[in-house]
């Protein structure tokens, strides 16, 4: 088992797109996958992937993920990508006061600019807690990993905090939004939070308001993106006055966070469509889009993408899977960091889904000029063994025809 192992940590990939420019209106195409290093004393990687990718520019990339080492911790891992060499990963340093095996779960990195990075994620106290925490790079280096400061009303023993999802639009200058358990005295319940950083401090987080919801909401908020440092949007799931899972978005517009808000689904969705907002990306002029899932009439997992313009949202359209995908192909997203947009309309998205063998492939999608076009499976590296944890974790386009994919 320990050499399967091996061979998943080894296999994660890294694609580059050589797509033409948007105003060609001819869809990307991905070059053949690449593999990256480990640190020195890995022995794999828990997940079997990198879950993030952020580019600072075309050829200044970082790649985040979790790794095993030989002692039998879970540590957090950056691979970096200077003037377009990756270099071996490295890992990273945990917060002070935590356990011996920290568990460290690093589900994003973002940069604001060359040399200048955030990481977010969690990881086990010595108390036994799951907390949130943030990492800076400053000029190339990256700094010891820091615990955020959750929202008042947290529960103080026994916290469950993740912070999964930070967006940098410059220096020093970053938002992340997370979930935790709240401190009710009826009972726990699970909220999101969202967080700033400004001139490189970071505050204390603050919960975030919902619609009308069910007692214990068991918010999800999957991801975050900026289009400016005071503008923003945070994406994920919530359970609704109804007892159904909805789609969920909260907008930070001029530095102020407002009431989160439920998206609609496609028109086939069922009733109980059991939506989620998974994936966001956002450009300057103030657009963004969201990929994510829903339940069609007919039990079917499929993939979702919904945009806003203005602060207006649109109803979500249904996304179309590869010729070779089963009926009910089960579509999965990481939720980690799998939409990417060069500029409006231009955007790529990847994850997971059944083909008609039953086997789990990954898949790209391409936006051209406004209009999704049809997903075509990911090719992997000759060689690399497939399972269920294959798939298309990470995206980043840091221009149009240029996109990198783990």
């Amino acid at each position: 088992m320990t050499f399967l192992r091996r061979v998943v940590a080894l296999g994660v990939v890294l694609g580059l797109a050589t797509a033409l420019p948007a105003s060609a209106l001819s869809a990307p195409t991905w070059a053949t996958p690449r593999t990256l290093s480990l640190p020195v004393d890995a022995v794999g990687i828990p997940d079997g992937f990198f879950s993030s990718l952020s580019c600072a520019s075309a050829t200044n990339c970082a790649a985040a993920g979790s790794f095993s080492d030989n002692r039998g911790r879970v540590l957090g891992m950056i691979a970096t990508d200077s003037m377009g060499v990756w270099k071996s990963a490295t890992a990273l340093t945990v917060p002070a006061g935590a356990g011996s095996n920290p568990g460290v779960t690093l589900y994003q990195v973002s940069c604001g600019a060359v040399g200048n990075c955030s990481a977010a994620g969690s990881y086990s106290d010595a108390k036994g807690d799951t907390l949130a925490y943030v990492d800076n790079e400053r000029g190339g280096r990256w700094l010891r990993a820091r615990t955020l400061s959750l929202p008042a009303n947290a529960l103080v023993k026994g916290q469950d905090a993740d912070l999964r999802s930070v967006s940098c639009r410059a220096a020093n200058t970053c938002s992340a939004v997370g979930v935790y358990q709240d401190n009710n005295p009826i009972g726990s319940r699970s909220e999101g939070f969202v967080a700033n950083e400004r001139r490189g401090v970071w505050s204390r987080a603050h919960e975030v308001l919902l619609p009308a919801s069910n007692f214990n909401p068991f918010v999800t908020l999957s991801q975050i993106a900026c289009s400016s440092s005071t503008n923003c949007v945070g994406v994920g799931s919530f359970i609704n006055a109804n007892d159904v899972s909805e789609a969920l978005a909260v907008d930070e517009v001029h530095g102020a966070w407002r009431r989160a808000l439920a998206l609609g689904v496609p028109e086939d969705a069922s009733r109980y469509s059991g939506a989620s907002a998974s994936e966001v990306s956002c450009l300057s002029g103030g657009s963004c889009a969201v990929f994510g899932t829903y339940l069609t009439t007919s039990g079917a997992t499929e993939g979702l993408s919904a945009s806003e313009t203005n602060a207006v949202w649109s109803s979500a359209s249904a996304l179309s899977m590869p010729a070779n995908a089963a009926a009910n192909p089960h579509v999965f997203v990481f939720g980690f960091d799998s939409i990417a947009c060069s500029s409006p309309g231009n955007c790529s998205v990847g994850g997971q889904y059944q083909d008609t063998r039953g086997a789990y492939q990954g898949f790209l999608e391409n936006e051209v000029g406004g209009v999704w076009q049809a997903a075509s499976q990911m090719q992997v590296p000759s060689g690399t063994q497939s399972g269920q944890n294959g798939g298309v974790v990470a995206v980043q386009c840091p221009s149009d025809g240029n996109c990198v994919a783990s």
